[in-house]
């Protein structure tokens, strides 16, 4: 029987809610913490429901914004932080003097947001997750799970610690997740995957219909390139994941072993068809986390005597339609195709 565990999760959305939901419906004892106070209102008076393709559930749960939980006296011990990559400084600097010595702190986010979390609160107090499932939060108190993905923790040393096995029973709530000893290869695999997804959010096609299109394919590897590129450099193993596999678009890509279609074919079975990208951009209108994901890995690319035209137009074609300079349109991939043509 798996022990139950105390968890705070620190941001309560897409990736957030859908965790601490299913932690919560396997007895785990799980606080929220989140900065929309709509939200936190919500969960508090109705739990928090999670819609999925064929069902729903709703679980009753502790929520607070983090005033609130500052005024009642608390210490953080095990956190999961699941805000936007571009509110992690923010958001860990907010909570970092509410840990001790033996607290960690684990990265339920997309990027590499490890490094600037150690940064702050030290490596030994820093646990590393790749999270891959496609959820969106659709208003207070309700999150839409679209897609199950994988889901690996591990510590950044890769040392299989009774922290890092806790935590894994622990998840053993949401599905199966697994520990792995190359966190980094995951993450870097996903930067890859997911420069390839931020290229479909600056239109209205879904994924699956980016991927699959022929015309758009020589983007597609050449995205997916220009990371590995450094990966490969920093001596990084990309693993794979969720019929995502790096090794069919670098070194080379070999299109007659067309290596997309089961990628295609998982995509096209989630209800959730666009990125959370897409949904910030046309939806919601608010910043995206795009800049926070790429240009580290644009500078690192750089301090390794690369240049990265791609996803430095990328970011430059998302930052324009988050400030409503850029329309969402098939032609933004244009200015992606004049880099490698």
């Amino acid at each position: 029987m798996t022990e139950k565990i105390e968890l705070t999760i620190v941001g309560a959305g897409a990736i957030g809610g859908v965790v601490g939901a299913y932690l919560i419906k396997g007895g785990h004892d799980v606080t929220f913490i989140d900065v929309n106070e709509d939200h936190v209102k919500k969960i508090n008076e109705q739990g928090i429901t999670i819609e999925e393709k064929d069902d729903k559930f709703n679980v009753f749960a502790k929520a607070y914004t983090l005033e609130q939980y500052r005024a009642e006296g608390k210490t953080l011990k095990k956190v999961l932080l699941a805000v936007k990559a571009l509110h992690t400084e923010q958001a860990v600097k907010g909570f970092a003097d509410l840990l001790d010595e033996d607290s960690y702190v684990a990265s339920f986010q997309n990027g590499l947001n490890e490094e600037l979390i150690a940064k702050i609160i030290g490596e030994h107090r820093t646990l590393g997750c790749f999270i891959n499932l496609f959820a969106d939060y659709l208003e207070p108190g309700v999150i839409s799970y679209g897609g199950v993905g994988s889901l690996y923790i591990g510590e950044l040393d890769g040392q299989k610690t009774e922290r890092i096995q806790e935590l894994h029973q622990a998840l053993q709530s949401w599905g199966d997740a697994k520990i792995t000893d190359n966190i980094l290869g995951y993450l870097w695999s996903k930067l890859a995957y997911g420069s390839i997804l931020t290229a479909s959010a600056t239109t209205n096609l879904t994924i699956a219909e980016f991927i699959e299109d022929m015309e758009y394919r020589p983007l597609v590897v050449a995205l997916g390139q220009e990371v590995l590129k450094v990966a490969d450099s920093k001596g990084v193993d990309p693993e794979e994941f969720d019929d995502w596999k790096p090794s069919s678009v670098y070194p080379e890509h070999h299109p007659e072993h067309n290596p997309f279609a089961p990628l295609i074919a998982r995509l096209r079975s989630y209800t959730k068809t666009r990125t959370g990208i897409w949904r910030d951009l046309a939806v919601r209108k608010r910043k995206t986390e795009v800049p926070q994901q790429l240009n580290p890995i644009i500078a690192e690319g750089q301090a390794l005597g690369f240049d990265m035209p791609l996803l430095q137009q990328l970011v430059q074609l998302i930052t324009e339609i988050e400030n409503g300079k850029r329309e969402i349109d098939e032609k933004n991939l244009d200015e992606l195709f004049k880099l490698i043509s």
